[in-house]
């Protein structure tokens, strides 16, 4: 697996746009989607040196805010999504939510585990994200 990006919950994206641009050097930017796959609202932010952070606000991170709790996942990309669930899953993680498409990443399915760092979101890279 190799490291893709952390996932931040937070209930509004654009003034976190706004902060973060302030005090880190960000290159880009997405636009904001709503994925219903997700039920929340996306958007990725790239600094200078390559971090990718993924900003997620809704329904499935409203009770993270409330207790502020803003690191919610992070994420790693996989050749083959179904054989690393069986492997982490043999080696203790738990599949928290099974592999769908992600609109934020072009439909490349994501499956979420909880393993012993937490919560960590698996992307199945294939025909070429543009994030």
């Amino acid at each position: 697996m190799q490291f893709h990006h952390i996932g931040i919950a937070t209930n509004d994206i654009e003034s976190l746009i706004k902060k973060l641009t302030k005090q880190l050097d960000i290159k880009k930017v997405s636009e904001i989607i709503y994925d219903k796959n997700q039920e929340a609202n996306l958007c990725m932010i790239t600094t200078s040196d390559g971090i990718k952070i993924e900003l997620i606000s809704g329904k499935v991170v409203q009770n993270l805010v409330k207790k502020k709790q803003f690191l919610y996942h992070t994420c790693y990309v996989v050749k083959n999504i179904e054989q690393k669930i069986k492997e982490l899953v043999a080696d203790g993680a738990l599949l928290v939510r099974e592999p769908r498409e992600a609109i934020l990443f072009n439909n490349q399915k994501v499956a979420f585990l909880m393993w012993d760092l937490g919560l960590m979101e698996i992307l199945e890279m294939g025909g070429g994200s543009k994030l």
